[in-house]
């Protein structure tokens, strides 16, 4: 099986861009043990509804930062049996609808941002009635100041697959309180294949979550019903049986 890197054209047809941002998400914070501080980009689960907490509560799942680590791993615990089982959900994880404003035209498959993978509906049913696995679309609450505004769902993409330790130019050991990993790989990563999903056709790279990565039969699939026009799919390197 290959895999390919879903990447941004540089020069798109479509004019369509939005902002990125979600209803609730966990806080940044700073780890006490190692140091590391800050929130990630690009995690997030848009099915993930917190409007049953209090209102005090769902403040504290607003943007800011959090100095008590320890708060901030009560309130990534008190969410845990919202999300899909194994996720890590490290500090900045995103939940709810994407919100903001939007604004141009949108093409079937949209990469504004190279973390977040919208699809309008129709090129969603079209894929997800080709057999294909992993595509969860979520409606979103962007804003639109144009009459009749297209439906774009976003995608609840799971975060899988790892790196290939033989070609890791710096690995240090995890984190024992936060379980950071700090790695560094080259320009062009090289996939583990005994770490890769059998059952998702499109996923978040749990190395690099700001990375979406897709099967050949995704992009076989979108090739034949014409929805690469704003896509570039780079094969990466697979290592491993």
């Amino acid at each position: 099986m290959r895999f390919y890197w879903l990447r941004a054209v540089p020069e798109p047809r479509y004019s369509g861009g939005h902002d990125y941002g979600h209803k609730w998400g966990l806080p940044g914070t700073r780890c006490p043990v190692c140091g590391v501080s800050g929130a990630v980009t690009g995690d997030a689960y848009p099915s993930v509804d917190l409007s049953h907490l209090p209102p005090e509560e769902q403040k504290k799942y607003l943007p800011r930062f959090e100095q008590d680590y320890a708060e901030f791993e009560r309130l990534r615990e008190q969410v845990r049996p919202l999300v899909p089982p194994g996720v890590h959900l490290w500090p900045g994880t995103k939940f709810g609808p994407m919100n903001g404003t939007a604004r141009g035209d949108f093409g079937p498959l949209v990469l504004h941002h190279p973390w977040t993978l919208l699809m309008r509906r129709e090129p969603l049913e079209l894929l997800q009635a080709e057999g294909l696995s992993g595509l969860k679309g979520c409606r979103t609450a962007l804003r639109f100041r144009k009459k009749n505004p297209p439906e774009l769902l976003e995608l609840e993409l799971l975060p899988r697959g790892k790196l290939h330790p033989d070609y890791l130019l710096e690995q240090r050991p995890p984190c024992p309180r936060c379980e950071n990993e700090p790695v560094e790989a080259p320009e062009m990563p090289t996939l583990d294949a005994n770490s890769l999903p059998q059952d998702l056709d499109v996923f978040r790279f749990a190395d690099f979550l700001t990375m979406i990565i897709a099967t050949e039969r995704f992009v076989e699939a979108v090739r034949r019903l014409g929805y690469e026009q704003d896509i570039l799919f780079r094969e990466l390197p697979v290592h491993g049986p």
